[in-house]
């Protein structure tokens, strides 16, 4: 008698960032308890005692990263890959070297394709001056293949009224929510993807989605379509969960077989997934920070390239811009136009 294998490949408790397969390159989650805020967009609390400019201490449960005001990071570049976004509290202010600016947060997507280079900021403003601004998002990084690394830089917003989610429920009415990203799922077509995205050729299977399954509630998670396609499931939110048959204690990154149909089941406690899947690229990677190369050589471009042309040219008044105290989420494109959820839907 035999017994079929497992779909579950692997279990791994996750770090920070989250370890990632071909074709993305890291996973940064961040979720962040700021308290009030102090008027300015900063927190009103002391900050004796952070590293300012290099605080990931979490002390008290959050941190100021690279900001020094407002939490955040400043004018930073990238070249190589692309940043996929996704707000589930808070907001984002964003700005780049395109002209680009917006405001963005509770479950809108900001996908952007550094290409041939970007420079841009991600702050946190703290509006909220009577009560906590939590903050939790991801950012993923999806790699680029050889012949897309100098294409010209992209900006796109996915807004949460435009998300494409499903829920499914059982008898007892409990629930599963799925949140498509990226990656079909059944009749859920995802929004486009930047043109030159490894997630825009169908052969590459890319799929980014969130799940959120009630107490008890079980799910499905189709097989990929693709021949070759990885798949890391993780699960991020939740005391207990199963996993085709297999008790995982949470937060922890489960490599599945993604020819497999997997049953995931929810314990006790609410779960939440995030489910990042793709057919390797499988091209030389050569990284240095913000840069993301097939070759050393190359690397050695983006920084020359970077220090003659600062990859366009930074035309805010500060490296750390912020974008007034109303919470009105909005988008400001590089050729001008402007764009809110409401006018977007």
């Amino acid at each position: 008698m035999t017994t079929a294998a497992s779909p579950v490949l692997a279990v791994k408790p996750l770090g920070f960032p989250w370890e990632t397969a071909d074709p993305f390159l890291f996973c940064a989650y961040h979720d962040d308890a700021y308290p009030r805020g102090n008027g300015a967009m900063g927190p009103a609390a002391s900050l004796a005692g952070r590293d300012l400019g290099q605080d990931f201490s979490r002390k008290d449960g959050w941190s100021m990263y690279h900001g020094e005001t407002v939490p955040g990071f400043p004018a930073h570049p990238h070249r190589g890959f692309e940043t996929v976004t996704i707000v589930r509290r808070g907001l984002i202010d964003h700005s780049d070297s395109l002209g680009a600016v917006a405001r963005f947060g509770g479950g809108d997507v900001q996908w952007v394709t550094a290409g041939a280079g970007i420079v841009h900021t991600e702050m946190f403003p703290l509006l909220r001056t009577g009560e906590d601004n939590p903050l939790e998002l991801f950012q993923v990084w999806l790699n680029l293949p050889k012949r897309s690394k100098m294409a010209a830089p992209h900006f796109t917003m996915f807004w949460n009224e435009q998300v494409p989610r499903r829920v499914l429920a059982d008898e007892a009415g409990r629930r599963a929510e799925v949140a498509v990203i990226a990656g079909r799922f059944g009749d859920a077509a995802p929004l486009a993807p930047p043109p030159d995205s490894w997630a825009a050729q169908a052969e590459a299977d890319v799929a980014i989605w969130t799940l959120r399954l009630d107490a008890g509630a079980s799910f499905r998670l189709p097989p990929a379509q693709g021949a070759g396609t990885r798949r890391t499931l993780y699960f991020f939110k939740g005391a207990g969960a199963a996993v085709a048959g297999r008790a995982v204690q949470g937060p922890v990154a489960i490599t599945l077989d993604a020819a497999s149909e997997v049953e995931l089941r929810a314990g006790d406690t609410e779960c939440e997934f995030l489910l990042l899947q793709g057919r390797p690229i499988g091209e030389p990677v050569a990284q240095y920070g913000p840069f993301v190369m097939n070759t050393q050589q190359e690397i050695m471009q983006a920084l020359q390239d970077y220090r003659r042309t600062q990859f366009g040219g930074w035309s805010f008044g500060d490296a750390a811009p912020v974008h007034g105290s109303e919470p009105r989420r909005f988008a400001r494109y590089p050729d001008g136009h402007e764009e809110t959820p409401a006018a977007s839907s």
